[in-house]
């Protein structure tokens, strides 16, 4: 009889009892995206909808990644349904970001990329973060620093330069996103990271590396011989 319910709740009843006996791999991306749904639209059929908001954004990360607005407008859904889907990704980075807190990170670093990798990769636009570290190299602070494309790369040295000194920070780590997908880096991007890396120098802060983020995967410049 469940099952005949209009609400679906016999069908997420069963992918409830999926996700408990099975944890998260046995559930589809599709599925945890319309059981998230359910939980802020609980008398709609959420299937379709989950899939056409996946197919939309042009995949799962893409969609966790997306700004709340940009899911309630293209999606046609309640701010509820998106802060659902926007408090799924907020949780994932959470546990992410605490498997790099209170340890080294250069200790921690595929977990480091783990959450780089979920936090920027699928993001639209080009993102610059930097990682401040204390004389452990354990992380002081983790900080968005800008947005969009560099062109005053002057002004971007500067500002790191000045956030290092305030948190008394003795290394750092950059990290940015390339929305195109592919992290090899541009001559922009070497250039400015050794302009930062020379700026560093002369306060005794190390620059450990810079990590490009893409869907694809990452780059480092110090493994690449770049830094």
């Amino acid at each position: 009889m469940a099952d005949d319910l209009p609400d679906g709740s016999g069908h997420r009843s069963r992918l409830r009892k999926r996700l408990f006996e099975g944890g998260p791999d046995a559930l589809l991306d599709h599925e945890l995206v319309e059981y998230l749904l359910a939980l802020a639209i609980p008398r709609r059929d959420t299937k379709r909808l989950a899939k056409k908001l996946i197919e939309d954004f042009g995949g799962f990360g893409e969609l966790l990644s997306a700004e709340a607005e940009q899911i309630a407008r293209i999606g046609e859904v309640s701010e509820g349904a998106a802060a659902a889907i926007k408090i799924a990704q907020a949780a994932a980075l959470r546990l992410l970001e605490s498997r790099i807190e209170g340890r080294p990170v250069l200790g921690s670093w595929q977990a480091l990329l783990d959450y780089l990798h979920a936090d920027m990769a699928h993001h639209p636009v080009e993102r610059v973060r930097v990682l401040f570290l204390n004389s452990k190299n354990m992380l002081i602070r983790n900080e968005p620093m800008w947005e969009g494309s560099v062109d005053e790369s002057a002004v971007y040295v500067r500002e790191i330069v000045r956030r290092a000194l305030d948190y008394h920070a003795t290394a750092l780590i950059l990290v940015h996103n390339h929305p195109s997908g592919d992290p090899q880096p541009s001559q922009q991007d070497i250039k400015l990271t050794r302009e930062i890396v020379e700026a560093c120098r002369h306060l005794r802060i190390s620059v450990h590396d810079h990590v490009i983020i893409g869907t694809s995967g990452h780059s480092s410049l110090r493994a690449m011989g770049l830094i």
